[in-house]
């Protein structure tokens, strides 16, 4: 969500690397052409090379999140038809998917840290990016907008979460997000 933190978290957990070693990719709602990709294309396309640390900044949530709350981006040509809109929301996510092979190599450790303010945090730090004219570069009308869809992502993000918790790959809450106002 907006104004989890995100950027702050990534500029805190870094500062003693070397900054040569990592690439930042941010990911934003997907494209046409990521969208007739299958799930992880546009990510995997961006793993690190070997030695390397990569950080997903917004991540390939997004993919799944944003099409569930804004269906109109299903709505171009290559989704019109009998049921390839539903058919797309219904496909299988994995995140996590095993190396082929019996001896293949985990080339990657994947960490998942996801900064999610109550809505009534959110206003808070709106707010402060409006006052502050050092952060005014930060708020966006569009941030409003997507408040409107506050309990919308909520169910978006339980449903992915939820689908996507393995015993491998265990998604953690540190929260109770029973907070929904603001």
């Amino acid at each position: 969500m907006d104004a989890a933190g995100k950027d702050s978290a990534i500029k805190h957990v870094m500062s003693g690397v070397n900054p040569q070693g990592c690439q930042v990719f941010s990911f934003k709602h997907p494209s046409t052409e990521e969208l007739q990709h299958d799930f992880l294309w546009n990510a995997t396309r961006r793993l690190p090379e070997r030695g390397h640390i990569g950080i997903f900044n917004r991540s390939y949530y997004e993919e799944v999140l944003i099409v569930r709350v804004h269906r109109e981006i299903l709505s171009s040509e290559i989704f019109r038809g009998a049921g390839r809109q539903k058919a797309f929301l219904a496909r299988p996510v994995s995140f996590h998917r095993k190396p082929r092979g019996p001896s293949a190599p985990q080339r990657h450790t994947r960490h998942k840290v996801l900064p999610a303010p109550f809505q009534g945090e959110q206003k808070k730090r709106f707010l402060k990016r409006i006052d502050d004219p050092e952060k005014n570069w930060k708020f966006s009308a569009d941030d409003i907008k997507e408040r409107k869809y506050w309990r919308h992502y909520m169910k978006a993000y339980e449903e992915c979460l939820s689908a996507t918790s393995t015993h491998n790959a265990p998604v953690y809450s540190s929260r109770d997000d029973k907070e929904n106002t603001g």
